[in-house]
């Protein structure tokens, strides 16, 4: 824990603007007992949580007060793509749908300082999938109506099939132009406009 916390402010002094524990969950006990540490030695740059998207209540509720910024990925809204895609995963929309509620609950909407560094809230990741399997318009409809119409949204484009991929109905291609372009009017169509598309 202690050299945990002393990374932390190696990469503070160093200038990062921030912490980003990238897929943490099941260090979470970990972090909150080093950040402890690295807080009462001068830790005060963001702490982000970078995570799928699939988080336990519970866990997110003792990172209230603790993480500024969240990062969640929301990959798909149909129970079937889930199971398929996701390894069995059905309960993943309705999963997250909760999660992220409960992160905008703690941080709010993202907060970009004048230098464009975001400083606190929640920043939505969706990656397009070929035609359409990811249900990007279900996605920020749900985002708009439930979260916030201001939620910042990251839609992806870099989707290449790799791995077993390549075997699966409907993911062995990358997305096309045309198809990322129309996630894009979808998300606008459906209220979303603070847009980073990468």
């Amino acid at each position: 824990l202690e050299k945990m916390a002393d990374m932390m402010l190696v990469l503070q002094d160093q200038g990062c603007p921030n912490i980003n524990f990238v897929t943490p969950t099941h260090y979470s006990p970990h972090i909150v007992l080093a950040v402890d540490i690295a807080a009462r030695k001068g830790l005060h740059i963001p702490l982000v949580y970078n995570t799928c998207g699939w988080e336990h209540l519970d866990i997110l509720k003792q990172l209230e007060v603790i993480v500024d910024i969240y990062l969640p990925d929301f990959k798909y809204t149909d129970v079937e793509m889930a199971n398929e895609y996701s390894s069995g995963a059905n309960a993943y929309p309705e999963h997250t749908k909760k999660a992220l509620l409960e992160m905008h609950r703690q941080v709010g909407d993202l907060i970009i300082d004048k230098t464009g560094i975001a400083q606190r809230g929640l920043l939505i990741r969706h990656l397009v999938l070929p035609e359409n399997l990811a249900g990007t318009r279900k996605i920020m409809k749900f985002i708009h109506d439930a979260v916030s119409p201001n939620t910042y949204v990251n839609i992806m484009a870099q989707y290449r099939p790799s791995g077993n991929a390549h075997k699966t109905q409907g993911l062995t291609r990358a997305i096309t132009a045309e198809e990322f372009r129309q996630a894009l009017q979808m998300a606008k169509e459906e209220g979303i406009m603070r847009l980073d598309r990468l």
